[in-house]
Order: C-alpha cells, then sequence, then structure tokens
C-alpha cells in the first residue's frame, strides 16, 4: 500500500501534456507545443565552456552539499547589485533548481497543519510541495481585472492564526504579472504584522518587458527580509534549464536548517554545474538581452493573434514568458467534434485535431484559461496560431 503522501500528489499536468506531445512526436505527428516552460535558446557558449573546463580539469567530485564558495560569492554579488539585498555566502544556498529551493524551504519551515497562503493562479508545484510537507495550501483567488495579483485586503482576509507562510511569485507562472514596489510594500506590511513567512519565487526577474522593474520583496526593510526566503536560479534567464542550479538566500538559521535538509536528502547540486552558473552570473549579458528582446516580439505577436479570435481575450503580460488567454467565450462550441465545455477539454481538442499542446488553466488553479508558453520560435509561434484559428 503506498503511502498517504504519495496517494494525495498529484503528477504535474504540465510536464503529462508534454508527455503526450513527445509521444505523438514519437508517432511522427507534427506537434506545435506551447507547453512547456524551458527557454529554446541555447546556452550562451561562454557558459557552455565553463562547463566544459570544470569537466577537462577534474572538477567533477562531491562538493560541499551547500555549494561552493565562488558560486555562492557570485550569488551574493549578484543579489547585492542587482536586488540591493546583502546576504553573505553563509546565508546562500546551492541547489538542483529552484523547484528544489522552493521544497527545502517549505519542508523546513511548515510544519503538519500549518496553513500557506498561494495565490492562484499559480504554478503546479507550489500547492503539492506544501501537502508533502504536511501543510495546507490555503488558495486565494486573485483578480483578473487586477491583472492577476494578490492585494492587501485579500491577504489580510486569509490569514488565520495558523497561517506560516506566502509563496509569492513574480514575474508570475502562469500570468506574466509582474508585482510593483507598492503592491509589494503593502504585502509586507502584513506579513510583518503577522510574523508570516515569504517565499518569494523570483526565478523570472530577467524576463520582464515594457520598461517594468523587478523589486525583491526582501530588499523593502529589515523586517520584511528577516522573514523572506528568496529562491531564485540560472535555468530560465541564462536557458540553462538541464543544468538543474537554484538558490535560496534567508536568515542564517533558516538556510542552515534549509542546508541539513538537503545533505540528507541530495547533497550538493553537480560541480561542473556549479561551475558553469558563476559564469553565467559573471559573465557579460549580451545573450540575455538579445533573448529578452525576442521574448517580447513574440509575446506581442501572440497577444495580438489569441485577442483577434473570436471568444478568445489575452492580458498583455510584463514578465516571464507565458500569456494566460481567457477561454470562456468559447464555452459551448464544438471542436473536432468535442463538445467545449471547459479548458481540459479544450487543450484535448487542440492537441488531438489542430496537433498544438497548451496548458489548461485548471492545472493552475484557474479553470477557463490556457496557459501558451511563447519560448518556442516564432516561425512555430505563426503555424501553431494558424492551426488554432482554422480549426476554432
Amino acid at each position: 500500500m503506498l503511502s498517504r503522501r504519495a496517494r494525495n500528489i498529484s503528477p504535474s499536468p504540465t510536464l503529462s501534456i508534454d508527455a503526450k506531445a513527445q509521444e505523438m512526436k514519437r508517432q511522427g505527428i507534427d506537434v506545435i507545443t506551447f507547453g512547456v516552460g524551458e527557454p529554446d535558446f541555447d546556452t550562451p557558449e561562454h557558459i557552455k565552456e565553463a562547463g566544459i573546463a570544470a569537466i577537462r580539469e577534474g572538477f567533477t567530485k562531491y562538493t560541499p552539499s551547500n555549494g561552493i564558495v565562488d558560486l555562492k560569492e557570485a550569488i551574493a554579488e549578484k543579489l547585492r547589485m542587482e536586488n540591493d539585498l546583502d546576504y553573505k555566502p553563509g546565508c546562500i544556498l546551492v541547489s538542483m533548481g529552484a523547484k528544489h529551493s522552493l521544497y527545502n524551504a517549505i519542508l523546513t519551515l511548515v510544519d503538519d497543519g500549518d496553513e500557506v497562503i498561494v495565490p492562484a493562479p499559480y504554478w503546479v508545484s507550489y500547492t503539492e510541495q506544501v501537502k508533502l510537507a504536511g501543510g495546507i495550501p490555503v488558495v486565494v483567488p486573485t483578480l483578473e481585472q487586477h491583472d492577476f495579483k494578490l492585494t492587501r485586503s485579500q491577504l489580510e482576509g486569509a490569514v488565520t492564526k495558523r497561517t506560516k507562510a506566502l509563496i509569492l511569485n513574480s514575474p508570475n507562472n502562469p500570468t506574466g504579472a509582474v508585482y510593483t514596489k507598492e503592491e509589494l510594500e503593502a504585502i509586507a506590511g502584513v506579513c510583518e504584522q503577522h510574523g508570516i513567512y515569504v517565499i518569494s519565487d523570483e526565478v523570472y526577474e530577467k524576463l520582464i518587458y515594457d520598461g517594468a522593474r523587478h523589486v525583491s520583496i526582501a530588499s523593502l526593510g529589515p523586517e520584511i527580509k528577516k522573514l523572506t526566503v528568496t529562491i531564485n536560479g540560472v535555468s530560465k534567464a541564462f536557458a540553462m534549464t538541464g543544468w538543474r542550479i537554484g538558490y535560496a538566500a534567508a536568515e542564517k538559521e533558516i538556510i542552515e536548517a534549509m542546508g541539513a535538509l538537503q545533505s540528507h536528502a541530495t547533497s550538493s547540486a553537480a560541480s561542473m554545474c556549479q561551475k558553469a552558473s558563476v559564469k553565467a552570473l559573471t559573465g557579460p549579458d549580451d545573450a540575455v538581452v538579445a533573448m529578452v528582446r525576442e521574448f517580447a516580439a513574440r509575446r506581442d505577436y501572440i497577444v495580438d493573434r489569441l485577442n483577434s479570435m473570436q471568444g478568445v481575450t489575452a492580458r498583455r503580460p510584463q514578465g516571464a514568458f507565458y500569456v494566460f488567454p481567457n477561454i470562456t467565450g468559447l464555452y459551448g462550441r464544438v471542436v473536432g467534434g468535442r463538445h467545449i465545455s471547459d479548458d481540459t477539454t479544450l487543450a484535448e481538442a487542440l492537441l488531438e485535431v489542430a496537433k498544438v499542446a497548451v496548458v489548461p488553466g485548471v492545472a493552475f488553479g484557474w479553470p477557463g484559461n490556457l496557459r501558451f508558453s511563447y519560448a518556442t520560435s516564432m516561425e512555430k509561434i505563426k503555424a501553431g496560431l494558424d492551426r488554432i484559428e482554422a480549426v476554432l
């Protein structure tokens, strides 16, 4: 008999959609995928060369489980220069991707029965990780007219005596919403008042458009900094998803506890990947700038095309590489012989009939929308949208 923990966990819908699309591709079917959030750009050459050099130099053994010193120093300098955050290397933990960093933070802070506030729409793993820790995810629906961002009044209304933490994601997956400094100050005030920890997922921080500015909530003052675990990584900004390097920065007591947990669960991240990540954080950012410029062009195109389709409305995101259109205007339609009653049936119809993979909004706690990732070529975006438009 499987454990209660195993029985209560749902598999990642984004990965299951991608798996089905990949199986269709293996069968020779031409599928265009808007599913998984992974940049289609290659890892910049200077970063790859740093990883190759580490292998050739024999840097292939275990490292300290909390990360090599030069990477933690590079992270500390990055946080100081880019985020106005002062953390010593001893307050930084390197893990195997930002997802791993998030899980370490949740397991370290959350006890059985603790409540964790999760604004919806949310990234699919937040609620599952809270449940794995024995916590209770308290999902708070945001409002589309507020750009899917949690307000102070919504947060105050969700707080109880059992509230332990808030998971905050800016720029947001799946909506691309970016919180302003003023909005974060309002949230920080509530968290300080009630002693609520903030787990701040900032992995999309460099992917930002239209002059929007990323602000780390921990930079707003010493009190909120004490309550915040800042999560980031190299995967999205540097097209390094497969290198699996994420990191967390927080008060030393929290980081040491997270490090102890990691030491028994996984030990260190891959040694050569850590060396490559040093180069990513300290090297030139030309490739990042070029990638963001291309993402912005793709975003504009996909938003305009979606809004031209009857029954579909899409807000223009300020960050990340996702569009999250409302498709409730298509309910009641018949697509490829399927009666469209919700976002899941539409996603299934688009995959089977149009051979286009998208993720239903219900996966993110928000039925009635679909998530399109524009981390794919403009050529594929155009072809995929042409297929969808033809089917609709």
